[in-house]
């Protein structure tokens, strides 16, 4: 079904082919994953549903091992990888947001290519909708996220650092199967929370303030992305009003959330929120994101967005406040749009 997809947009621009070169993208249509580094991986499919796999020769047992049934070429580092196959395509379809000018220049000299299209609208919209078995993946790593965040509070004590609870969390994650977080964890503490996109420090827990953590972990080439500000002690008056202003953001655009709602006002049923409460210019950022195969995907959860929620997309809520010297409160979840509506699939308390 997905490869017909790609044929369909390949006969819709009167294209020869597409060429697909995004490793992640590559992993979705052949189920092979890996990262080529500077060497050339791509994923040639023709007008007629042919597909050739080029990929280092180091490679090719594991791709034949892998669920690819298509054609494999493979080359050594010394070797042209063009030189090994013959094609030739007038209007080629290319990840215009991945291919290189110096690939480009490669394929008008060994395809003869004329035209370029793009593909990249036709990956996304695919991706975008999610099948059962991607979303008992994303499932399954949300609940690993759940369980990192009950490691991290688990192990809050006055004096320790951000670092070290990072450190912790991560390397207790590995008991339970995690191989790779989906992002750099970030831990932070009290007003260093502040900074949106803050780095985990030296920065020593001190009792009553809040402790941000967000994180992720890969399931199956699947990730999670969640946030949960967590009470240390009893916090601020100011910063606890702040976090109740998020909460309540969150909730309400959560609860808007349905197929054919537009995406954009979901973020205004948030942003609307946390402006009336005064609090506007403390909210720099979108309200979310796609999530699957990587942390930040395809749809922007934004203002800007006029596009309409769909059942089987996975996206994040994320409302913040970030107040210098006052405190940072972010609360994220996962989002499965359904057809009634939206499940959660991140649990830990709030």
């Amino acid at each position: 079904m997905k490869i017909n997809q790609i044929m369909n947009e390949i006969d819709i621009q009167q294209a020869d082919a597409a060429w697909i070169t995004t490793p992640l993208n590559i992993f979705y249509f052949t189920g092979y994953l890996s990262e080529p580094h500077e060497r050339l991986l791509a994923l040639l499919v023709t007008a007629q549903g042919e597909q050739v796999l080029f990929c280092p020769q180091l490679e090719v047992d594991e791709v034949k091992a892998s669920p690819f049934e298509g054609t494999v070429i493979g080359y050594l580092d010394t070797e042209s990888p063009y030189s090994k196959y013959s094609f030739s395509a007038q209007k080629l379809l290319v990840e215009a947001e991945h291919l290189t000018l110096k690939r480009q220049r490669e394929l008008i000299q060994a395809f003869g290519v004329e035209t370029f299209g793009d593909i990249d609208l036709t990956i996304k919209a695919l991706r975008n909708v999610k099948t059962s078995d991607e979303i008992a993946k994303i499932q399954e790593a949300c609940k690993l996220a759940d369980k990192c965040i009950e490691i991290g509070v688990d192990f809050l004590s006055v004096g320790v650092t951000e670092r070290q609870v990072v450190n912790h969390i991560e390397n207790e994650i590995k008991k339970y199967g995690v191989n790779e977080m989906s992002f750099d964890t970030m831990v932070l503490f009290g007003d260093h929370a502040a900074s949106p996109h803050g780095t985990p420090g030296e920065r020593q827990l001190q009792n009553d303030e809040y402790v941000l953590f967000d994180l992720g972990v890969i399931y199956e080439n699947y990730c999670s992305d969640m946030t949960r500000t967590v009470k240390f002690g009893t916090p601020s008056e100011d910063a606890q009003k702040i976090y109740n202003i998020v909460l309540k953001a969150e909730t309400e655009a959560i609860a808007a959330i349905k197929p054919g709602v537009k995406i954009k006002e979901i973020d205004n049923i948030a942003r609307g929120i946390i402006e009336d409460a005064g609090y506007g210019e403390y909210f720099p950022h979108r309200l979310g994101h796609g999530l699957g195969l990587e942390e930040h995907e395809y749809q922007d959860v934004s203002s800007s967005n006029d596009n309409t929620f769909e059942a089987g997309m996975v996206v994040t809520v994320e409302p913040g406040i970030y107040v210098p010297g006052v405190a940072g409160v972010r609360i994220e979840d996962d989002i499965l749009v359904t057809d009634e509506g939206t499940t959660i699939l991140t649990g830990y308390e709030k």
